[in-house]
């Protein structure tokens, strides 16, 4: 997934699955590893289900309760929502090369890309 204003590939994250944990493992892969909002971004849509297995998918409802507690730049402390069909179960490579760092406008990102992701699942 690429986001930007301008042709470039300033920054790239991947995130994936881990068998030890239902948080994704998310590393930078391009760019400046301080600048953590590619690796966020990935890490938060490629959610996994407890004991890494992903979740929410075909006739594998979501645990209860299902929460991301940490400290971490791009953890909340708060419920998340039930996964969608639409998430990946596979590594999600993330490109994300804009200004703007406000926390509002990357959570409209990342829910544009999620109803994409839900729309074309075949694209994912």
């Amino acid at each position: 997934v690429w986001v930007g204003a301008a042709p470039a590939l300033a920054s790239l994250a991947v995130a994936m699955c881990s068998p030890r944990d239902s948080i994704p493992v998310a590393a930078s892969l391009l760019g400046d590893p301080s600048d953590t909002a590619s690796s966020c971004l990935a890490q938060r849509l490629g959610r996994c289900g407890r004991g890494g297995r992903a979740a929410g998918g075909a006739g594998e409802p979501p645990p209860a309760g299902n929460t991301r507690v940490g400290t971490g730049p791009c953890l909340s402390g708060g419920p998340e929502p039930p996964a969608r069909a639409g998430k990946t179960k596979k590594q999600i490579f993330v490109s994300y090369n804009l200004q703007n760092t406000d926390s509002n406008f990357t959570l409209l990102i990342e829910n544009r890309i999620k109803e994409e992701m839900t729309a074309f699942p075949d694209k994912f």
